[in-house]
């Protein structure tokens, strides 16, 4: 299976992006047009290596196109851009519903809460198994950046917190002081949303570290500057940790 899957993702890397999947990418999501041309080369490379990898599954009859899944696929790759699509060895497949998913009985919510109450849900990350996206979700979020919110994004990053076995917020980092200071910034930014004192983050964020780092990771993304603005100290781990400065593409050059 391995050996397999590696020939598919050989062969699919070196097939050209086709030009229809840019003119979508073009139209659907704005933040494609904030990358340079050697940002969206990379993007493209994981792109066909992604969708090479990972299964995308229709929900309730629903068919999934393929700029369905060039459009899930970009948005979870932007995340990895200066890192490795390896950090998503774990996840199986993407599973698409056409609209949110409603999730009944007793779950847990939070640090050692449970509920069970009805949940609507526009996605869901399974440690060693798949994501769950609502797609009118994606694709009005996708087309709609500024409003901060993304659940490819926000998904994926729990992805990237999963990577260790250990949901705490913590996405892998292998330098030792980025460590440390990622700690202590992200402790000390998840207790201002907690007492409610952060105005970019939308309070989901204080539900758990896990959540606070999803919603953190979709902000930086999609609504920069806000985050830059409002949270320096956030905003410039983030920057480092992934390796991308989502603020500058949207700066305008004077």
């Amino acid at each position: 299976m391995f050996f397999r899957r590696a020939k598919q993702e050989r062969a699919a890397a070196a097939m050209p992006f086709p030009d229809e999947w840019r003119t979508r990418l073009a139209y659907r999501w704005p933040l494609y047009d904030t990358l340079d041309a050697d940002e969206r080369a990379a993007l493209e490379e994981l792109i066909k290596r992604f969708l090479a990898r990972v299964r995308f599954e229709p929900s309730q009859g629903f068919a999934v196109t393929d700029e369905m899944r060039v459009l899930i696929a970009a948005q979870a790759c932007l995340l990895i851009l200066e890192l490795d699509l390896d950090l998503y060895r774990q996840v199986t497949s993407v599973i698409v519903h056409p609209r949110t998913v409603v999730l009944r009985g007793e779950r847990s919510v939070g640090s050692h809460l449970k509920t069970d109450a009805d949940q609507i849900l526009a996605g869901q990350a399974h440690h060693r198994g798949p994501v769950v996206l609502s797609w009118s979700t994606v694709a009005y979020e996708a087309r709609h950046h500024r409003r901060g919110h993304n659940v490819v994004m926000h998904e994926f990053a729990h992805q990237l917190d999963m990577v260790d076995g250990v949901i705490d917020g913590t996405p892998p980092i292998t330098d030792r002081e980025l460590r440390r200071r990622w700690v202590a910034i992200c402790t000390a930014e998840y207790n201002k949303v907690r007492r409610g004192d952060e105005g970019v983050l939308r309070s989901y964020a204080a539900t758990d570290p896990g959540e606070f780092f999803a919603v953190a990771t979709e902000t930086f993304f999609t609504t920069p500057l806000e985050l830059a603005e409002a949270s320096p100290a956030l905003y410039d781990v983030l920057r480092e940790v992934y390796g991308q400065d989502p603020a500058a593409r949207m700066t305008p050059v004077a």
